[in-house]
């Protein structure tokens, strides 16, 4: 049995926080990948503007825009994760046994007893 002085910590190791290098090496790959789409779609504004005038402009527009929100998102600081629940458990409680029914409240299983037959009938002196 443990008492409150000797309770052992438990900690859930699947909330805790990313690591710092995994999460710089997430943030540059996402960066990357989207330096890589402004490219294309820099390259596809220059090759479509006299044939189709209208997906150019909107390639442009992209390529234009998407360093922007790239630097954003590249410069976001580290996830916080304040809807998660603590990384705190308590040891679970353990409910205390049941006492087993006493020998004098065997009437209370049925009209029969507690086996099923038929008590047999008591003598008046």
């Amino acid at each position: 049995m443990l008492r409150k002085s000797d309770e052992v910590e438990v900690f859930r190791i699947t909330e805790a926080r990313q690591g710092l290098a995994d999460d710089v090496r997430g943030r540059q790959r996402r960066y990357v990948i989207s330096m890589s789409v402004r490219t294309v779609s820099v390259v596809l504004a220059a090759v479509l503007w006299n044939v189709e005038r209208h997906v150019a402009i909107v390639a442009l527009a992209l390529g234009v825009l998407l360093p922007y929100v790239a630097v954003v998102i590249a410069n976001a600081g580290r996830e916080n994760a304040p809807s998660l629940p603590s990384a705190y458990l308590t040891a679970p409680v353990r409910p205390a046994l049941e006492a087993a029914p006493a020998a004098g409240r065997a009437e209370s299983a049925g009209p029969d007893g507690p086996t099923g037959r038929v008590p047999p009938p008591q003598e008046h002196n």
